[in-house]
């Protein structure tokens, strides 16, 4: 996803998880709301990208969402998935932009921490270069540990996402310390990330009230939001949630809004 030409340096891309708006679709089977519908409404509103996983458990995306995703959207496609054949193979038919690995337990309600890339290195390494090869954007999606880093490095990763889940649930407990700690560990990895030629992303509970200071990192390159957004949405509606989102990104860097630029 590379920065666009009118886009200054400072900017900060903003990728859009659909997962819950098909979680909320299959409590009651049927069509609606469709996932593809809000895809593009977020990229109306100032998303650069579109992000989807299709779990193994198909909880709530669907291999037919990422075959339309596929073939119906503008933004590219991060498609988050677990490192197994079966969805090695759904990325190598359907040829997102971008596949972002990531840890998958049936019982979690959603993704838990971030992937273990050092401990599952040989692993993973297959996967990640069968993906390379067919022109697939690799992401990692990681604890802001150094040592996590440095496998990605390893494993030849382009682009790592730094998981937020940790510093979000401090900030909403008002746990202050806790929140500088993991604050200071996310600026501190996206720092080492960059050093070290990664790409790097970061996400996971992040919201209005969390966002300026992930977004204010300088080596941060774009954050995915989702679960918020869409629950949000209830309230506002998408495309206000999405824009207002932008507003708080592109006011922490510093820089013009993305939705007066567009329109």
């Amino acid at each position: 996803m590379a920065r666009q030409n009118n886009q200054p340096a400072s900017f900060l891309r903003l990728g859009v998880n659909i997962d819950h708006v098909a979680t909320i679709r299959n409590a009651r089977g049927g069509l609606h709301p469709d996932p593809v519908r809000a895809a593009h409404l977020a990229a109306k509103a100032g998303a650069d990208g579109i992000t989807a996983h299709l779990r193994e458990d198909r909880r709530h995306i669907s291999d037919h969402d990422i075959a339309r995703l596929s073939r119906e959207i503008d933004q590219p496609l991060n498609l988050e998935m677990a490192a197994t054949p079966e969805m090695l193979e759904i990325a190598l038919r359907h040829k997102p932009h971008a596949a972002c690995f990531v840890p998958e337990k049936r019982e979690e309600r959603t993704t838990e921490g971030g992937l273990d890339a050092a401990g599952g290195h040989n692993h993973l390494a297959a996967y990640v270069g069968k993906l390379a090869d067919a022109g697939i954007r690799v992401s990692l999606f990681i604890e802001p540990d150094r040592r996590q880093l440095d496998a990605a490095v390893s494993l030849g990763a382009p682009v790592v996402e730094l998981h937020t889940g940790t510093y979000c649930d401090a900030h909403n407990a008002g746990d202050l310390d806790l929140r500088a700690a993991e604050l200071a560990r996310i600026v501190d990895a996206a720092a080492y990330a960059e050093a070290a030629g990664l790409e790097c992303h970061a996400g996971h509970g992040l919201s209005f009230d969390s966002v300026a200071d992930v977004a204010a990192i300088d080596s941060l390159v774009e954050l995915n939001i989702g679960h918020f957004l869409i629950g949000e949405a209830i309230f506002s509606g998408l495309e206000s949630a999405v824009r207002q989102m932008r507003v708080l990104m592109d006011r922490a860097r510093g820089v013009a809004s993305q939705t007066a630029r567009t329109g």
